[in-house]
């Protein structure tokens, strides 16, 4: 990947609002893309020569992770990006002492998140016409992580 200005940093959830609309729901009203614990959420922006490109939200509870909202502008897609991001959130998270951490996944896009050390569980669900897997990650808290 290009190493171009890129730097990611903690972001309100506000800042991620636009980039879940144009990118997951634009059919939708911007107030789909806001969830009830936003105000509570690990909300990460990647920036790309100071414009937010990609965008991911996590939540905390008891010792578990879920990561929501993740998504890049159509044209930081392919490049990286989102990859470099989710990266950074789970070091973040194996940090806080997580001990799981998981998501609901578009089947489609199960294959990817593998790469990261998700596995998919048995439990799917569809939301309209989208069939999800829940993926999980499970962190050994005695052991170092990479």
């Amino acid at each position: 990947m290009e190493d171009l200005h890129l730097e990611i940093k903690a972001i309100p959830a506000q800042a991620t609002w636009n980039i879940r609309y144009t990118v997951m729901w634009p059919n939708k009203s911007i107030d789909y893309v806001k969830l009830p614990a936003d105000e509570e959420g690990l909300h990460l922006g990647l920036f790309v020569q100071g414009k937010l490109t990609s965008i991911v939200s996590a939540f905390i509870v008891d010792y578990k992770a879920q990561f929501r909202k993740f998504a890049t502008l159509e044209e930081g897609q392919g490049k990286g990006y989102g990859s470099r991001l989710l990266s950074y959130l789970f070091n973040e998270l194996k940090s806080k002492d997580v001990t799981v951490i998981w998501c609901n996944a578009r089947v489609d896009k199960a294959t990817y998140y593998e790469q990261f050390g998700l596995r998919r569980t048995n439990q799917c669900f569809a939301r309209g016409e989208i069939e999800y897997v829940i993926m999980e990650m499970r962190l050994d808290r005695a052991s170092p992580q990479s």
